[in-house]
């Protein structure tokens, strides 16, 4: 089992995101809260699907059809950076 830890970066990332779609729909904000932030915690499980990042160094877990979260793994800890919208250019 992995620790997972997320970092500032990633929560304001987040609460951005469903302040945003909560001002068209407040039920669609919950469950995409809900959703990103139960899947993140389910990294702690070294199985749980995840890929090679973009970024050299990162991976990525795709939350949602249009989220993708980046992370960082090492040995014992995944470390959570952001989130962000797929039509978004990353890196």
């Amino acid at each position: 089992m992995f620790k997972v830890i997320k970092t500032d970066q990633f929560q304001l990332a987040l609460e951005e995101i469903v302040l945003y779609i909560a001002q068209d729909n407040v039920d669609a904000e919950l469950n995409l809260d809900e959703r990103i932030h139960a899947q993140v915690d389910r990294l702690a499980d070294p199985n749980f699907p995840r890929r090679k990042g973009r970024v050299q160094g990162t991976m990525e877990l795709v939350a949602h059809p249009n989220y993708i979260v980046v992370l960082q793994q090492s040995k014992g800890v995944v470390t959570v950076l952001n989130v962000i919208h797929v039509a978004k250019t990353y890196p």
